[in-house]
């Protein structure tokens, strides 16, 4: 079996990740924060070590405004709903995955916010002049999906960071498909809010999301509950992380999570060049091919989106997996506006996805399935 789903999560895990995985069910399963014997102090120690790892690698000042909750899409919810202004204005852009459109969208329905829809003027990605074009005078967030689900376009958050700085506008970027592989520096790009998908760029399991708080005046938690802390207070506790965690953390999930940023520092060029090299080959051998092709050349970002004429993605996608053993996704990747401005809302698209862990044989086995399904059809 070929995996060529790590878009939706990576199945292959460093021995650190395991590792990590495996002292938190023989070491450190005690309730971190919750009690005050050896053990939940021992766990509580390990948490706080993976806030601060998270901390340094993005370069957010304060490790506790590093905030553990259920998955990304939790840590995006968190981030809209939780700054909510009524009668505000917010711009997203056609890249957004559905934890954004849809929480947008629940806001407007309630008459609480109106949101606009950027659009990307150039081939690649979101740019800054795309986000200046929407601002009105009741605009105060600007969301960015990093790199796209679906095809790997990529924003600029460098440069529309500089914007929302000048127009002193909050900026949430989802990092879902690229913290673990780019350089993000959440003080450099003046991000307010980033969100991160362990199990994707971190190689770690799923169950866990992580937002990344630079300003922590902005939000309100949207989710009541125990934290551990001021018990016998009705209110939720105001400092962080406690404000924003209900409940018991995943500790495994987020040790594993610590194992992965290991792996990552100590690999970050070589998985970054990996995912470049792997999907430049894969576009170069397919652009010959009777195709269509929906991932620009630029953006060799792991993420590959392409169609067969004539065919459904999930048809393609079907095919591959029965007969090849190939495992790519068709579909729509929950990503409405994308495939919209792509005009894929019949047919959808064949994603496949790179990790750290593909090799190029992988690579050269897909090409050779979709010729084989070419020749079938007599396209080529």
């Amino acid at each position: 079996m070929i995996y060529l789903d790590n878009s939706a999560t990576t199945l292959i895990k460093p021995k650190e990740v395991l590792r990590k995985i495996n002292l938190a069910v023989t070491k450190f399963s005690a309730n971190p924060g919750r009690s005050g014997h050896k053990l939940s102090i021992a766990a509580a120690l390990e948490v706080e070590q993976t806030r601060q790892k998270l901390a340094k690698m993005f370069n957010l000042e304060d490790e506790n405004n590093v905030v553990f909750i259920a998955n990304c899409s939790s840590s995006l919810n968190l981030a809209i709903l939780g700054s909510v202004k009524d009668g505000g204005h917010i711009i997203c852009t056609e890249n957004e995955h559905n934890s954004v459109l849809r929480p947008l969208e629940h806001l407007k329905e309630q008459g609480k916010i109106e949101y606009t829809v950027a659009t990307q003027s150039k081939i690649g990605g979101i740019r800054r002049e795309d986000i200046e074009k929407c601002i009105r005078k009741n605009t105060y967030m600007v969301i960015c999906n990093h790199i796209s689900n679906v095809n790997g376009d990529v924003c600029d958050i460098k440069e529309i960071g500089k914007l929302c700085k000048e127009r002193d506008l909050l900026f949430l970027v989802d990092g879902a498909q690229s913290a673990g592989h780019e350089k993000i520096d959440m003080q450099e790009n003046n991000i307010s809010f980033l969100a991160i998908a362990p199990h994707k760029g971190f190689y770690s399991i799923q169950g866990l999301g992580a937002l990344l708080v630079s300003k922590p005046e902005c939000l309100s938690p949207i989710l009541f509950g125990g934290t551990g802390t001021n018990s016998l207070e009705l209110i939720q506790p105001e400092t962080l992380p406690e404000r924003f965690e209900v409940g018991t953390i995943a500790t495994p999930a987020i040790l594993a999570l610590s194992g992965g940023i290991d792996f990552v520092n100590e690999n970050f060029n070589q998985i970054h060049d990996h995912l470049d090299d792997l999907t430049t080959f894969l576009n170069y051998e397919l652009s010959y091919l009777p195709i269509k092709i929906y991932t620009a050349t630029e953006n060799a970002k792991g993420v590959f989106a392409f169609n067969i004429p004539g065919m459904h993605s999930n048809e393609v996608a079907n095919i591959l997996n029965e007969k090849y053993g190939i495992c790519v996704r068709g579909g729509y990747h929950c990503a409405a506006k994308k495939h919209e401005a792509l005009g894929l809302l019949d047919q959808g698209a064949v994603r496949a996805s790179i990790s750290y862990f593909t090799t190029f044989s992988d690579i050269q086995k897909l090409i050779f399935a979709i010729k084989s399904m070419l020749k079938c059809k007599k396209m080529i």
